[in-house]
């Protein structure tokens, strides 16, 4: 006879996700955005852009942002044209706005996750966040002519 396992009253873990690295060494990806709390229902504040900060970090960002995969599609996000505006603060403090292909996504909660983690782990950049934005929608007018020619469009 087939049992069950009933999870309803086991209490869920407490501590993030491990992530692998080399002993003694702190976790190579940050994944609190992934065990945070859920925050409020507010607008995101605007940031007051930095020029010189975002023009000396904005290269580093994106270097971050090309290793960063749409599970779906064998491109990277910034290819893509998911990557909307890369905002940096005076107090170093990275705005990432984005979307993504669709609003019903598989990848919803780690695309994001995963950029802000890695531009967080930037050295110099304060905190990271990513802001998730719909309008304008994407279309694959966005990709690059590399995105296109990889996913063979020619349109």
């Amino acid at each position: 006879m087939m049992s069950i396992l009933k999870l309803n009253k086991v209490p869920p873990p407490t501590d993030p996700p491990e992530t692998t690295s080399q002993a003694g060494e702190a976790p190579s990806i940050d994944v609190s955005a992934l065990v945070a709390e859920p925050a409020t229902a507010k607008p995101p504040e605007d940031v007051e852009p930095d020029p010189v900060k975002t023009l000396e970090f904005k290269p580093r960002i994106v270097d971050q942002l090309v290793t960063v995969f749409d599970p779906e599609i064998p491109v990277n996000i910034y290819e893509l044209g998911l990557i909307y505006d890369i905002i940096v603060d005076q107090n170093s403090l990275a705005v990432i706005k984005m979307t993504l292909t669709a609003p019903g996504c598989p990848a919803a909660v780690t695309l994001p996750a995963e950029v802000q983690g890695k531009v967080k782990a930037i050295e110099g950049i304060s905190d990271a966040r990513v802001d998730l934005v719909w309008d304008p929608p994407w279309d694959k007018d966005r990709m690059s002519d590399a995105a296109r020619l990889q996913l063979g469009i020619f349109d």
